[in-house]
């Protein structure tokens, strides 16, 4: 297929179930795509007691912060397999960190009150409300994730409890696949954790050039030596014409 990309060779390294509409978008521009998945989505250690605790009670937190879409998916499907108690101070509000991360609410019909301009910690935290008096916020996250929000809501004087949703884990990396990764022109990363993974299995910044979805992976990718374009916006459709861009340069 000819397009900008034609003759480039891209790397994702998103999780499997969550490649395709990057890998579709790559080719529609002309892109060859090397899907190698350094990711594996996988549920919590106490699998998943503590969030449906915090569910059960969700009418006691005032806001509920979701940080990614795959926090956003984990918390759905635990809304609708349940039905919260009515103790408490009524529905909470919810915010995401960014519009990925805000859509799977949407989907399931929960109103998303407050999504910043930039999808980084950093940039909630300088939207978010100051609290009531005993004000309460709800973070379901990843097992490992930056402590930005949740300490900086805390210095803030809220409550915060923090549940995990989901873990990342390493997947089995099919050495074929990555020998063709290793050979790619650019790579893609869509989280700071995809980008170490990555190297960690790469065994280094190759190939040297990397697509990168917002600041938090790009400083990543810089700091292990990658030569970055960061996209923006930060989505998928800002990740292809940052890639189309590279490639034209």
């Amino acid at each position: 297929m000819n397009g900008p990309l034609s003759g480039t060779t891209l790397v994702v390294t998103r999780a499997a179930d969550q490649a395709a509409t990057l890998s579709a978008a790559l080719a529609e521009k002309g892109a060859a795509v090397v899907e190698l998945p350094v990711i594996a989505i996988t549920d919590p250690v106490d699998g998943g007691e503590a969030l449906e605790a915090a569910v059960r009670g969700l009418s006691t937190y005032d806001w509920v912060v979701v940080t990614s879409p795959n926090g956003s998916h984990r918390l759905v499907e635990v809304i609708s397999s349940q039905s919260p108690t009515s103790e408490g101070r009524g529905r909470p509000r919810f915010a995401a960190i960014g519009p990925r991360t805000a859509a799977p609410l949407l989907e399931a019909g929960l109103a998303v009150e407050l999504v910043p301009d930039r999808a980084v910690a950093e940039a909630l935290l300088g939207v978010f409300p100051a609290p009531p008096p005993g004000g309460r916020v709800l973070v379901p996250r990843a097992e490992v994730a930056r402590p930005v929000l949740p300490d900086g809501l805390r210095a803030a004087g809220w409550k915060v409890d923090v549940v995990t949703a989901y873990r990342n884990v390493a997947p089995h990396v099919d050495p074929d696949i990555l020998e063709r990764a290793r050979r790619a022109d650019v790579a893609t990363f869509t989280s700071e954790s995809t980008v170490r993974r990555y190297v960690d299995i790469a065994g280094g910044p190759v190939p040297p050039d990397a697509v990168c979805i917002g600041p938090i992976s790009a400083t990543a990718a810089r700091d292990l030596g990658f030569r970055v374009i960061e996209a923006d916006p930060h989505s998928v459709a800002g990740m292809v014409e940052a890639a189309c861009t590279l490639a034209g340069s």
